[in-house]
């Protein structure tokens, strides 16, 4: 479900032989009738799999639903086990793309190159408005520190920025980096960039609030990818 072009080209240059069925549509209340004669759903982070849809699911017979995806905020996982339903998902879901996409977010918001683009196709070379920062001795907050968290430290830290990280459980390997672990509100008040890297759950859900945002410095950039 929710199949692009590129979905398409790689589940067919490794399939070991599966019928795979494409569809554009999202998995949802009402596409999942798409599903019979199925023994197993692909999805992504757009479709629906609520307690309605998995016992539907599970009425035409499916077995597996396979997230290609590291979220799954969005799968009723007690829907999935009441019906004896798998879920399996990509945890390291290509870790240092995302970190470099994330960093890439920097860099654009910071040296404006999206406007400048812009303006030099135009033949206007004005660098008013376009000032940017050094990233060099800025401290980066970085919340949540798994695969992907810790690949963008790597990258943080090598732009020479002080990284200050919150998780539940400190990263030794990211600490002996020099990558210095404090509680949320700490580097809230702290960091002049916060990079979100963490899952959505009860505990992450609307952590960036109207709240934690006064905590923020004047101009912070917020990074969630």
């Amino acid at each position: 479900f929710s199949a692009k072009a590129y979905d398409k080209q790689f589940f067919d240059r490794y399939n070991t032989g599966h019928t795979i069925v494409y569809f554009e549509s999202p998995l949802n209340e009402q596409t999942v009738n798409l599903t019979a004669g199925c023994q197993a759903v692909c999805v992504f982070v757009n479709d629906t799999l609520n307690a309605v849809v998995i016992s539907e699911l599970k009425k035409a017979g499916i077995g597996l639903i396979a997230l290609r995806c590291a979220g799954f905020n969005n799968v009723d996982l007690q829907a999935a086990k009441e019906n004896n339903i798998t879920v399996v998902r990509v945890p390291a879901y290509s870790p240092h793309a995302v970190a470099e996409h994330a960093v890439a977010l920097i860099l654009t918001l910071n040296r404006k190159t999206h406007k400048a683009y812009n303006r030099v196709r135009e033949t206007n070379f004005s660098l008013e408005r376009l000032l940017g920062f050094d990233l060099y001795g800025k401290k980066v907050g970085v919340i949540g520190t798994g695969k992907i968290g810790q690949a963008f430290c790597d990258i943080m830290v090598g732009f020479g920025c002080k990284v200050l990280a919150f998780d539940i459980i400190a990263n030794k390997e990211l600490e002996a980096k020099g990558v210095e672990y404090l509680p949320l509100m700490d580097i809230l008040k702290e960091a002049d960039i916060i990079s979100l890297h963490c899952p959505l759950n009860e505990q992450t859900r609307h952590v960036i609030n109207a709240q934690t945002i006064t905590m923020m410095k004047h101009g912070v950039m917020l990074i969630n990818t």
